[in-house]
């Protein structure tokens, strides 16, 4: 994956600039990208993930990461390791054409390979195009995490 990225980069700084429109506690200083990407370098290895690259015309416009999860011991063992797809972008321009589906599905499949029962997203509470989008490939809600500064 090294010749892809620069797109990886680029994707990474896309959905950051994106979520930092409603949610103020995103990072948008320069190094950000590089250093969110060695980490997310060290958790695939780490938790046995996968990076997906969606093309349109021989040129990366998205991407996805999902990892293995363990869940808190109150969970009952059929759902405690589980999948999770930490990561999804797809440029704008290329929006609406499938990619995201399509690296949705592509999760879900390396999900079952891994003999995942479950494949869970996070979803910030403010983005309801990803919310439907994801709700519209058949994820429901789960749980609610509320906050609040002090």
């Amino acid at each position: 994956m090294p010749q892809d990225e620069a797109a990886i980069l680029s994707f990474i700084t896309g959905l950051q600039d994106y979520e930092a429109a409603f949610e103020p506690d995103r990072r948008c200083d320069p190094g950000f990208a590089a250093d969110h990407w060695r980490d997310l370098q060290h958790r695939c290895a780490e938790k046995h993930g996968i990076f997906l690259i969606a093309q349109e015309g021989g040129k990366p416009v998205g991407w996805a990461f999902a990892h293995d999860y363990r869940a808190e011991l109150f969970v009952v063992e059929t759902e405690r390791r589980h999948g999770f797809l930490a990561e999804l972008y797809v440029q704008p321009e290329a929006r609406g054409k499938g990619h995201g589906r399509a690296l949705i599905e592509g999760c879900e499949a390396w999900a079952k390979a891994r003999g995942h029962k479950l494949l869970m997203v996070g979803v910030l509470a403010k983005n309801p195009g990803a919310i439907r989008a994801y709700e519209g490939a058949g994820f429901a809600p789960y749980a609610i995490t509320l906050r609040r500064y002090l």
